[in-house]
């Protein structure tokens, strides 16, 4: 029997839930995205180009297509209230309502959430709604720290004194904010991403993954919205102690279980970004959907059936035994245009030669007359897997080096040296 569902979302994300989906035959794919992305459209069988915001029109359209369930990809529909309104039509969703997902919408709330609760991992930090009254604290603290926008900011807002600004700068920037940030005791240490899926009380982990923000090779260069990420075998990462995974994974947990207690539930896919420090785990943020990307490496490597792992999530019977990850390592490479991110070239086109056994994703390009054109955000990723991380690496550069075009990529991204450098850092601060 044919399973209809609709995928919110036009990016690399979307596109790697939208093919995991698709390994199912019996589902039929519906999506919504602000942009056509060439690799999704040609995996579903209606298409609706319009704001991933416009709730409304994404109801109707998904109620007209006779949609079973949806998947929610970006956070800013889950902001916007899609899962509210989708579930009043009677459509259930693999995202949280907008109140559960202030986890991530509302940064003083989930900090403040967390303190009641006495869910451990949670840093030190203030919030502020007053420009003088932040400009007085950061100017007055004793050591560096992290300044954030309360709101979505889209994996870029965050600015890291000793990193990225000194105390001149990270006041001109709590300034720009208004006033209505949150300020935290920067953290030290290597940082991953745990995944989980979440049917509201039932947690199942994902493989952890690590992101690379920063847009040079080395670790250098401005922040962006990543630009690659690798996943190992065992499912682990050498820099996190199995008692520091069982810690993470237990916050996670208690972040469940206080949603539920609160009345508010939490379903879909609860993304931890934690910091390991000298001290374990420490939580940077909570995200409410899948990472990007992150979502590209565990997806591919997803056995089991995406379609009836949305299915018990909905249902609210999710188990582990619901879900099969591949004892693989994977390898993901963004390729991004000429200039990015301060000041990418859109327009260009591109050509992708022989990617070899990579998983091609489609993020922000546009398809022209059969030919791929660059925009303004990361346009394209492969994913390589194999029995190692060298394995991976190799596949996944390899396609990345056949691009031609004004883009580039980060070549150091799943390769042993830049892993070993993970690993003497975190015996550094130990």
């Amino acid at each position: 029997m044919d399973m209809k569902i609709l995928v919110v979302g036009g990016g690399g994300r979307e596109h790697a839930i939208t093919r995991a989906l698709s390994c199912n035959s019996d589902v039929r794919i519906f999506s919504v995205m602000a942009r056509r992305n060439p690799g999704i459209a040609r995996l579903s069988e209606n298409v609706l180009i319009g704001r991933e915001t416009d709730v409304s029109k994404i109801t109707q359209f998904a109620t007209e297509s006779g949609v079973e369930s949806a998947v929610i990809g970006p956070e800013a529909p889950l902001e916007a209230g899609i899962v509210d309104m989708l579930e009043e039509a009677g459509i259930p969703c693999m995202g949280p309502n907008r109140t559960a997902a202030r986890l991530e919408t509302d940064k003083s709330f989930c900090r403040e959430m967390m303190e009641r609760h006495g869910i451990a991992g949670c840093p030190q930090y203030r919030v502020f709604h007053d420009v003088e009254a932040a400009r007085e604290f950061i100017e007055g603290y004793d050591g560096d720290l992290a300044i954030k926008p309360i709101g979505l900011t889209g994996g870029k807002g965050v600015r890291i004194m000793g990193e990225h600004v000194d105390t001149r700068g990270a006041v001109e920037y709590a300034e720009s904010l208004g006033g209505d940030l949150i300020v935290e005791e920067r953290l030290i240490g290597e940082e991953f991403t745990l995944q989980a899926f979440v049917d509201g009380t039932h947690l199942v982990p994902m493989p952890l993954v690590q992101d690379h923000k920063r847009a040079y090779e080395g670790d250098m260069g401005p922040n962006t919205g990543g630009m690659g990420s690798y996943s190992l075998p065992d499912h682990r990462l050498p820099f996190v102690s199995a008692n520091d995974y069982e810690k993470a994974l237990s916050i996670m947990q208690d972040v469940v279980a206080a949603m539920k207690g609160r009345g508010t539930p939490y379903r879909g896919i609860l993304y931890g970004q934690f910091m390991n420090t000298r001290e374990g785990p420490k939580v940077i943020e909570f995200n409410a959907r899948f990472g990007d990307p992150e979502a590209m490496n565990v997806l591919s490597l997803l056995e089991s059936d995406f379609s009836e792992v949305v299915c018990h999530l909905v249902e609210g019977n999710l188990s582990a035994s619901s879900v099969r990850f591949a004892r693989k390592a994977t390898v993901c490479k963004y390729l991004v245009p000429e200039g990015y991110p301060d000041n990418p070239i859109s327009g260009r086109p591109l050509t992708i030669g022989d990617a070899g056994k990579a998983l091609t994703y489609y993020a922000n390009v546009e398809e022209q007359n059969g030919t791929l054109h660059t925009l303004t955000s990361r346009t394209l990723a492969f994913v390589g897997i194999g029995d190692t991380l060298e394995e991976a690496e190799a596949v996944a550069e390899g396609a990345a080096a056949s691009v031609s075009g004004p883009v580039f990529h980060r070549r150091d991204i799943g390769t042993r040296e830049l892993l070993d450098r993970r690993c003497r850092h975190m015996q550094e601060i130990l």
